[in-house]
C-alpha cells in the first residue's frame, strides 16, 4: 500500500463573500514541493489561467492510462517512442441533477519504434491498460479509448 498526499490552500482575498464575488484561486502543494496554481473552472467563476479540478481529473485518468499502457508495452517488448492524448471529460447532470464527470474519452496517438501492432492487438493493449490503471479502477466514470 502507499499514500499520496496533496495540500490544498485557499484564503479569502475579496471583501465580499457573496457567491459571485469570492475568489476561487488556490494552490495545490505536493510532497515534492511542486505547487500548482488552481481554481474552479471558468464556468464556475474561476480563473481560466489556473488548472481546475475537472481538468486535473481528466489529466489524471489520461496519464494513468498512458503510464499503464507504456508499462504493458515495455513488458511485451513493444518499444513506444511517443504517446500523445487529447483527452476530453464530459461534466453533466445525473438523474438527481448533481453534476458528475460522466465520461472521459481518450484519443491516444502512439508511435512505436517498429511496426505498430495491428488494431486488435492495440485494442487489447488499451483494454489491459484500462483494467490495470489505478485511477480508472477508482472512479465510476466511463473511460473509452478512440
Amino acid at each position: 500500500m502507499s499514500e499520496h498526499r496533496a495540500k490544498i490552500s485557499w484564503k479569502k482575498k475579496t471583501e465580499s463573500f457573496a457567491y459571485d464575488d469570492y475568489n476561487r484561486s488556490h494552490e495545490w502543494t505536493f510532497e515534492n514541493g511542486h505547487v500548482v496554481p488552481a481554481s474552479s473552472a471558468p464556468k464556475f467563476l474561476g480563473d481560466p489561467g489556473r488548472v481546475d479540478p475537472e481538468e486535473a481529473f481528466v489529466a489524471s485518468v489520461s496519464a494513468c492510462h498512458m503510464l499503464t499502457f507504456i508499462a504493458i508495452c515495455a513488458r511485451k517488448r513493444l518499444t513506444v517512442l511517443s504517446y500523445e492524448d487529447d483527452a476530453v471529460g464530459t461534466l453533466e447532470p445525473r438523474e438527481d441533477k448533481k453534476l458528475w464527470m460522466s465520461r472521459v474519452t481518450l484519443r491516444p496517438r502512439i508511435e512505436f519504434a517498429a511496426e505498430a501492432p495491428d488494431d486488435d492487438t492495440l485494442a487489447r493493449l488499451h483494454d489491459s491498460a484500462h483494467r490495470n490503471c489505478f485511477i480508472g479502477n477508482s472512479v465510476r466514470t466511463d473511460v473509452t479509448v478512440e
